[in-house]
This record gives C-alpha cells, structure tokens and sequence, in this order.
C-alpha cells in the first residue's frame, strides 16, 4: 500500500511539474501542460481510482504553494478534477450477481461525462479573468486586438468582424479542446496501463460506444437556452451545446468504424475522415449529425444484421 501512495504522490508531481511549464513561456509549454492530466489517469486506471484522487490533491497543493491560487484553480477545474473523475468512472463496474461477471460503466458515459466537465472547466475559469461575462468578453476582445496589432484610431471593419467572431468561438473551443484533451489523455493511460498490464479493466470495444437517448434531448435544450438566455446562462448554455456536438461527432466517428469493419481500404477511409476533420474541422459537424442519427436510429444495429459480424472485435480494433 505504501508504494501505491509514493506511486501516487510521483504522479501527482509529474503533474504538477507539467503545468508548471507555462511559467516558462516557451514553445513545449502548451503540449505539456496538456498532457498535465496524463501521470494522474495512469495512475487511476493502474491502481486505483484513489490514487488518483491522492496525485490530483498534490499537485494542486504543489501548484498551489508554488504558483499561487489563480494557477491552482486552473489546475482543479482543467486538469486535476476532471482526470479523477474520468478515472473514477471508468473504474465503475457492478455486479448482478456475487458470481456474475462484472458490467463496467460504459465508455460513451465516460465520453459524455467528459463533455460536461469540460464545459464547467471553462465556466469555473471566468472569475479568474473577469466578474462577469461582458467583463470576460471585453477581456477577450482586448487580447485578440494586441494580438491583431490594430492601429491607434480602431480596427477595421474586417478586423472588427474577426475579433467578434473569436469572442464568440472562444469559450465553446475551450471547452470542446479541455475535453478533447482529457479524453486523449484517458486514452493514453489506458494504452500505458494495458501495455505495462495494470489496465483494471477490459479494454471496450470503443467503435460501440453510444450515449443515451436524453443526450439528444439535452443537446436541444442547450441549443434553447443558448438562444433565449444571456449571461453566464447563455454561456454556460453554448458550451455546454459544443462539447455535446463534439460527443455526438465521436459517436459518428465510431459508426464510421463500425461499418468500415472488413471492408477493403478500411485504413485509408479511417485515415481520410480523421485527417480531414482534424486539418478542417467542419465535418465534425457533419460526424456530429451521423452520431445523432446513430443514437436516434441505431444505424450499427443493421450493419451488424447485414455484415453478420457478431463476434467481438480483436482487442486492437477501434
């Protein structure tokens, strides 16, 4: 037990010492403090979910003394507590019966937990930059406007509708890239902890992943309140609609998996849409709309049914 708490507390300072990069300022500070939730998501999925929670309090308590309280809060809501919870629930399992086999939690549940703690990551990080929204936009503006180098006697038209568009996209891309990272992340440790054989579970089948039906219901009502509601609501409302398209859009890129599954050129399909979505970033869009009609329709179902692919994939088969 003592060497999975020093295990812990390593990770913990690894974490810490990520983050503590962009304190630096150089060009690697970005990439490592992404990969900030790493140390602490292999050490959930090899040991355990409390050790997890034992290197997230670390490093927030190193960051904490070392870099102060802004950092520290930056930590928790970005880093730290989304890495414990998504190592926590994807520990969860239960048992129907004393000798039944274990049901793990599902990993389209880990997906939409991800979405909804990275739209809070963003939503917590707002009263570190300003006290309200139109504060924290004027902020924004502010920043994209150095950036931009404008002249002393204002921006231009063009520059105008640049800088108000980035405002707007803003805060949804942070918390669509707060969850993408984090679920790189998941699934990096789980590789490292399958490969070093820690991994406490079995690896899924990740091109089955599904979320609820009421996910579709709560992407509409994100989408309504955005449009009625101002302020943090609104706001809290237009992340909250981003970081569920990006999970319906992972959904749609597990259906293309899916039924790509012996099909000749199978590898260079999979390659092209990712490549595309990643260089372009409007068919996650599209993607996104697959997923809905995915979890609606159930479109697997019936390739399964054509295919007669019943058997489980291989277990490198994603």
């Amino acid at each position: 037990m003592m060497m999975t708490w020093l295990i812990a507390l390593g990770a913990g300072a690894a974490s810490a010492l990520l983050v503590a990069t962009v304190a630096t300022g150089s060009a690697l500070a970005v990439p490592l403090f992404y990969l900030a939730p790493l140390p602490v998501l292999i050490v959930g999925l090899g040991w355990s979910q409390l050790a997890a929670l034992v290197a997230a309090s670390a490093a927030a308590v190193a960051i904490g003394l070392f870099f102060g309280l802004e950092l520290l809060l930056a930590y928790v809501a970005g880093v730290g507590l989304p890495a414990y919870v998504l190592a926590y629930l994807a520990l969860m399992a239960k048992q129907e019966t004393p000798d039944g086999p274990l049901e793990w939690f599902p990993i389209g549940r880990v997906v939409l937990a991800s979405a909804v703690l990275g739209c809070i990551a963003v939503a917590a990080l707002i009263p570190l930059v300003a006290g309200d929204v139109e504060g924290y936009q004027a902020a924004l503006r502010t920043l994209f406007e150095s950036m931009l180098q404008q002249p002393a006697d204002g921006p231009s038209p063009d520059a105008e509708r640049l800088i108000d568009l980035l405002v707007t996209v803003m805060p949804p891309a942070a918390a669509v890239v707060t969850m993408m990272t984090q679920l790189a992340n998941l699934w990096l440790a789980a590789h490292a902890a399958r490969v070093s054989g820690r991994l406490m579970r079995p690896w899924p089948d990740l091109a089955a992943i599904q979320v609820p039906l009421a996910t579709v219901v709560l992407l509409l009502g994100a989408f309504v309140a955005a449009a009625v509601s101002s302020g943090f609501v609104g706001l809290l409302a237009e992340l909250l609609g981003a970081t569920l398209i990006m999970a319906f859009a992972l959904i749609g890129l597990a259906v293309i998996h899916w039924i790509t599954r012996g099909a000749a050129g199978r590898s260079l399909v999979i390659a092209t849409v990712w490549i595309a979505a990643l260089a372009l970033g409007w068919p996650f869009g599209v993607l996104a709309l697959l997923g809905i009609a995915e979890t609606l329709f159930g479109l697997r179902g019936r390739f399964r049914r054509r295919n007669g692919t019943g058997g489980p994939p291989a277990a490198n088969d994603s």
